[in-house]
């Protein structure tokens, strides 16, 4: 069993506790943009006796509830001294509170077929700015503050998260270094990030960044899922965008909850691959 590695964390700290997942721990802090206190689940690197001033790059995992654990794991595994695959990285899971409104980029109440939401679940849509907001201003100052982290930095989500990892490359492709989009929902709002994604990217432009994008078997090979992967990524083929350094896997034998598990493991393999 591996030793909790408990650190003291100040400023908007609240509080924090252990995480059944070593070495982890939760951190609440206080957001006045989103106007609420928010927990992360923060996996740091194993203390190395012989550099204690390392510093880490930094993965940002939306979704934190669900694939916190598995990645971190793959993190804590895949840097090991007799793996290193990747080199260790802190992973910060970022759990929602309310996720339709966090991650959809515009407001809309249509639903995957276009047709007006019934549900009342999507009338908070659209906060995307905010949220994006909260991790530039708010969280990233409080990880850089109390943890050892270098300038590098992951953004990373699934579905919904995927598309919040889109916008953001779209938006502000300098907050992060290197994207993973895993099964991004590009059906939200008639297909807003596609014509978006066509409007910002620029043909021969210089863009110094990683991007890892991918999907399952979402309604089979001819789904509608399945066909805007496949613009996505013929827009960025066609773009031809010097530095953006890119790959789109499928994965057929793999649903909408199940491709997290393969696709995070080889997101970290290509950002990496170095």
């Amino acid at each position: 069993m591996v030793l909790l590695l408990l650190v003291s964390v100040k400023a908007q700290s609240q509080h924090t506790e252990s995480y059944k997942y070593s070495p982890s721990e939760v951190v609440t802090i206080h957001s006045t943009l989103l106007n609420e206190d928010r927990k992360v689940y923060i996996y740091c690197p194993k203390a190395d006796s012989s550099d204690i001033n390392k510093r880490f790059p930094v993965l940002y995992l939306l979704d934190g509830e669900n694939h916190f654990e598995i990645v971190s794991q793959y993190v804590d595994y895949l840097s090991r001294p007799d793996v290193s695959a990747i080199p260790k990285i802190i992973v910060v899971g970022i759990p929602n509170t309310k996720r339709v409104r966090d991650l959809t980029p515009t407001q809309s109440i249509l639903d995957y077929e276009g047709k007006p939401d019934t549900t009342g679940k999507y009338t908070s849509s659209g906060r995307n700015e905010i949220f994006l907001a909260f991790l530039k201003k708010e969280l990233m100052p409080f990880i850089d503050s109390n943890y050892k982290t270098q300038p590098y930095k992951l953004f990373a989500g699934h579905s919904f998260g995927g598309i919040s990892v889109i916008n953001c490359l779209l938006t502000y492709p300098d907050m992060f270094d290197a994207y993973i989009a895993v099964s991004p929902s590009f059906w939200w709002d008639n297909g807003y990030l596609l014509k978006l994604a066509e409007k910002k990217l620029k043909s021969g432009a210089a863009v110094n960044k990683k991007l890892f994008y991918c999907d399952g078997n979402e309604g089979g090979p001819n789904s509608f899922f399945h066909n805007d992967l496949l613009k996505f990524d013929s827009i960025i083929a066609g773009k031809k965008i010097a530095g953006l350094d890119c790959k789109y896997n499928h994965y057929p034998n793999e649903m909408h909850m199940t491709v997290p598990i393969v696709a995070y493991l080889d997101a970290l393999r290509f950002v990496f691959k170095e």
